[in-house]
Order: structure tokens, then C-alpha cells, then sequence
């Protein structure tokens, strides 16, 4: 017996590709509902091989609903997600709205499964920032063996993390250098972003660090450890889809990358492709459409005791975003919504 799926916010980015996630990992589905703004009743969004309208989420009933996937931003987040919540339906939540609320479990499904036990405090669970999600994906395992002192990363993330809006922006702006007279102003990024990159995703702090840095300090505490420092410095690039990381690791015990190359190859949701040879390593554009988070340019840091440099991709719209909400789903149906 199946499950009686929502998917909030099915005409978005990640909306779509929640839908196209769980038709492709044949996710026990009985029943589906795609949600959207009153603006888009009607819309019609494709689930496998069957198509849907999207229905107004303003009155939805959630009564009877199994599990929610919510991919329509914080501030609807904040209004409908009580709602289903309340009503039976166990929300996956992949705006920043309960990520650091101690009630809510954050949820990278390779990394802390066995904190889902505690959503039942709210019936809700969060689902982590893009970044941090690959991330830490790659690190429990090392952390396991070596345990992590301290992380330094450097993100290079892609425009499809600013929605429709920013894949737009980059895709005008780059037609418009080669047509005099139509350039386009920056509107969704700080700057121009074709043909450039950007220090600066979401908003600064007093302490000069963006919202965006904050975000994957705090995140790896509460899903990995909270002894882990961690500094972030968050770089918008002129790549459509696919974030990377350049990834710098300080151990408590010595770790030699051969066995952390191993290591990685073992781990569950990871693909090494580490070859010291020109094309020998992931590339965001090879990420695109693809489940695994890769793990490439593997190397010893000299210059600390016991370090290791990394270099993360994946498809933000898919590990970052789509594919972690369906994999808590299956998660949570694994362990606590089974139906005799």
C-alpha cells in the first residue's frame, strides 16, 4: 500500500523535480496532489508518465494526507505548513523556516537518519540548505574515522539556487553582451552575474558574513556535530545548474587521502571520480540530473598536520534541494508510516 503524497510549490524548480524524483524512484505513491499560488490553477505539471493541475493551496485539506513536500519559500512555509502539520500530514520542508528550530529535525538521510525520530514534536521536518546537504554528505564518513576539527569551504553555486528568476537573469544577460543595446540590469543578483561571479548569496550579517555562510555553519553542527568549526565563504557562479565546493578538512588523527579515497568509494549516496589527469574529476555541468554527490582532487594538505583538500559536486536542484526531500520521505515511510 502506497501513500497519499502532496508536493507544495510543483510549478517551481524544485517542485518539478520533487515530482520527477519520486515518479523516477518509483515512490509508493497511492494518491498525488500538486500545489501551487492561485496564480497557477490549472498548470498543469507532469508525474511520470501521467500529467497534473495544480490545485490552489489556499483551502487545500490536508486531512487525510500522508506526507507533504514543501517547496514554496519561507513566508508560505510559515502559514501552511502548521496547517498540514496539524491536520495529520507530515511536512518535508525545504525552505530555512525550521531548520534551526530544536524541535525540528534537519535531515540529510546519509548522514543523521536516526534523527528523524524526533519529528514528531511538530510533524515537521526540515530539509538543509543546498550546500550543506552535499557537503556533509561527503564528510560523516571521514568525520567517522578521523573526526573533523575544522572546515574550511569555498562554494561556487550555481544561478538555479535563486529560483526561475536567477536561471533567467544569467541566460538574458548573457545574450545581451553579444546584442548592443540590450543589456540587462541586474535584478535578482547584486551584480551582473554572466561572465562573472559574485561574493554574496542572501543577505550580510553584522559580522560581514553572509546569511548564506551562516546557513552551512549552523546546518553542520546540528546534523554532524556541533564541536565542528566551521568558516564558509559563498560564491554565486555563472553555471545554471550544479554547485561545487572547494572543501579544506582538519582531523583530530591523521587520515592519509588513500584511505580517505576508499573510504568515500564505500560510502552510501558518493561517487569519487579522482583521476591526477586533465578531465579526471566532476565538473558541475557532469552533475546535472544525476542522484550522487562526487568527490574529486583528493589530496593531502601539507601545510597543516593532519588535512585533506576536497572538491564537491552535485545537482543542487537534486541532493541540494528535490532528491534529499524525497529520500527523508522514504525514510520516514521506511520507519514510521508503514500501513499493514
Amino acid at each position: 500500500m502506497g501513500y497519499k503524497v502532496v508536493v507544495a510549490g510543483a510549478t517551481g524548480n524544485v517542485g518539478r523535480e520533487m515530482l520527477n524524483i519520486l515518479a523516477e524512484r518509483e515512490f509508493p505513491v497511492d494518491q498525488i496532489a500538486a500545489l501551487a499560488s492561485r496564480r497557477s490553477i490549472g498548470t498543469e505539471v507532469s508525474f511520470g508518465d501521467k500529467t497534473l493541475k495544480c490545485q490552489d493551496i489556499d483551502g487545500f485539506d490536508f486531512e487525510g494526507w500522508d506526507i507533504a513536500l514543501f517547496a514554496i519559500g519561507s513566508d508560505a512555509t510559515k502559514k501552511y505548513a502548521p496547517l498540514a502539520a496539524k491536520a495529520g500530514c507530515t511536512v518535508i520542508d525545504n525552505s530555512s523556516l525550521y531548520r534551526y528550530d530544536p524541535d525540528v529535525p534537519l535531515i540529510v538521510p546519509e548522514v543523521n537518519a536516526d534523527a528523524i525520530e524526533g519529528y514528531r514534536a511538530k510533524n515537521i521536518i526540515a530539509n538543509p540548505n543546498c550546500s550543506t546537504a552535499q557537503m556533509v554528505v561527503a564528510l560523516k564518513p571521514l568525520h567517522d574515522r578521523a573526526r573533523i576539527k575544522r572546515v574550511v569551504v569555498s562554494t561556487y553555486q550555481s544561478v538555479s539556487g535563486a529560483g526561475k528568476e536567477g536561471m533567467d537573469e544569467l541566460w538574458n544577460q548573457t545574450k545581451g553582451m553579444y546584442v548592443p543595446g540590450q543589456e540587462v540590469a541586474p535584478k535578482v543578483f547584486p551584480a551582473q552575474i554572466a561572465f562573472n561571479v559574485i561574493p554574496q548569496i542572501d543577505s550580510f550579517m553584522e559580522d560581514g558574513t553572509t546569511r548564506e555562510e551562516w546557513k552551512m555553519v549552523a546546518e553542520t553542527k546540528k546534523i554532524m556535530d556541533p564541536r565542528i568549526k566551521v568558516t564558509a565563504t559563498c560564491v554565486r557562479v555563472p553555471v545554471f545548474v550544479g554547485h561545487s565546493e572547494a572543501v579544506n578538512v582538519e582531523f583530530e588523527d591523521f587520515l592519509d587521502e588513500d584511505e580517505a579515497r576508499d573510504i568515500l568509494r564505500e560510502a552510501p549516496g558518493l561517487l569519487v571520480v579522482d583521476k591526477r589527469e586533465p578531465g579526471g574529476y566532476v565538473t558541475p555541468i557532469d552533475s546535472v540530473g544525476e542522484f550522487a554527490t562526487y568527490v574529486s582532487r583528493i589530496r593531502q594538505d601539507s601545510t597543516i598536520e593532519n588535512g585533506l583538500n576536497l572538491w564537491i559536486v552535485a545537482d543542487n536542484l537534486r541532493k541540494g534541494a528535490a532528491l534529499n526531500a524525497v529520500q527523508i520521505a522514504e525514510l520516514l515511510g521506511n520507519r514510521m508510516l508503514k500501513k499493514g
